[in-house]
């Protein structure tokens, strides 16, 4: 129980975040289960299955805003295509969710999803044999992706694909995934993707209960992934990842391989993502492939520069108030979301180069400076 003792000890000292951080979601998620299943609806403090349907998929974004933070704040590498990895693992959800329906489905076949009956497919493909087990589909919902992941990055990292390159290389994977989904013969429901799922491990997807329970894991493991990224950073494999973001050329003279540290975080990176479009899925009902689509990866981006990067918690709270904004303006303003999401992109590159979360210590240092330039003019006074 040694790393139990230092993770609480490091939880304790200044600067730390990691019990804080698993204190308040932890706190506010039971809260909020408790308003909701106990709580009439006629009371003023109960809050909605829906409610609690969105702060699950806000949770589900700050897990893939944490996957990006882990890359790019403390590695330097800027990926423009963890939405793929996001897509993949929300497909591998899907699809055990459409093996579940049988013979439930519009057509009532108890062996054809439906969109497979109106293509007139006479079998199962073979990649969706075994799908209608949960323990196989979740070995599916990691594996693909982080196979993707470390053969991208082990064939990027050892050529020394850095910087822009690296950054197109990967949004012109997530696109070249988009295109490919999107024809009916992959296999995966062609432009209208996976939906009308019925239930998960036996319960009712419908019910407050199991959305409720949806809820309740995607915390959990936001906050077993945090702790976890939080460990591994924190360790000397963390620093020498840190090193090759400030000096590559100086960890690689000092005998590191630096391409094997970035393809294990970048797929270590990966896994994170597809955790959270697997547990995405059930909570919004449909995957299609609109998720592997650049401009989904550049919100991302988005999120974790205005939170923080390279601080992990603020990573998530960049993206749980990006998604709030969103919520809340596109219900009044739905084209003008786009324009307001990159005016808010480079005031914060221009203002915020250290994000929501680097404000107070931004402030600091500006009163320090003028305090330090008022006693330098009452020296030579």
């Amino acid at each position: 129980m040694n790393w139990l003792t230092q993770l609480f000890a490091a939880g304790r000292t200044p600067g730390n975040r990691v019990l804080p951080f698993v204190i308040v979601l932890l706190g506010v998620t039971t809260l909020a289960s408790m308003a909701n299943l106990m709580l009439p609806e006629s009371s003023p403090l109960h809050v909605s299955t829906y409610t609690i349907t969105l702060l699950g998929k806000y949770l589900s974004y700050a897990m893939l805003a944490l996957a990006v933070d882990v890359i790019w704040g403390y590695c330097g590498i800027l990926s423009l295509g963890h939405g793929a990895f996001f897509a993949l693992g929300g497909y591998g959800m899907g699809m055990y969710l459409m093996r579940q329906i049988g013979d439930r489905g519009v057509y009532g076949n108890p062996d054809l999803p439906d969109f497979m009956v109106f293509l007139n497919w006479d079998s199962l493909p073979w990649y969706w044999m075994g799908m209608d087990q949960f323990w196989f589909a979740m070995l599916m919902v990691l594996a693909v992706p982080g196979l993707l992941a470390f053969v991208f990055g082990w064939l990027a990292f050892r050529s020394r694909v850095t910087g822009v390159y690296l950054s197109i290389m990967t949004q012109a994977l997530t696109y070249a995934l988009m295109l490919a989904f999107f024809r009916n013969e992959m296999g995966f429901g062609g432009n209208n993707g996976l939906t009308d799922f019925k239930e998960i491990l036996g319960f009712d997807l419908q019910s407050d209960t199991t959305r409720v329970a949806l809820f309740v894991t995607t915390a959990l493991v936001l906050c077993a992934v945090y702790v976890i990224s939080h460990l591994i950073l924190k360790s000397r494999m963390g620093k020498v990842i840190v090193a090759i973001r400030d000096g590559e050329a100086r960890a690689r003279f000092l005998g590191y391989r630096t391409d094997r540290y970035k393809v294990w975080l970048f797929v270590f990176s990966a896994l994170i993502a597809a955790m959270a479009g697997a547990l995405y899925v059930p909570q919004v009902g449909i995957i299609n492939p609109g998720e592997f689509s650049p401009l989904n990866s550049i919100e991302v981006v988005v999120w974790v520069a205005v939170g923080g990067r390279g601080t992990l918690y603020g990573a998530v709270i960049g993206a749980l108030l990006v998604n709030y904004a969103k919520t809340r303006f596109t219900a009044i303003m739905p084209e003008g979301w786009l324009f307001a999401l990159g005016a808010l992109f480079v005031l914060v590159t221009l203002y915020l180069p250290k994000g929501l979360v680097g404000l107070r210590g931004q402030l600091a240092a500006r009163r320090n400076n003028k305090a330090g330039k008022a006693v330098k003019q009452e020296v030579h006074s």
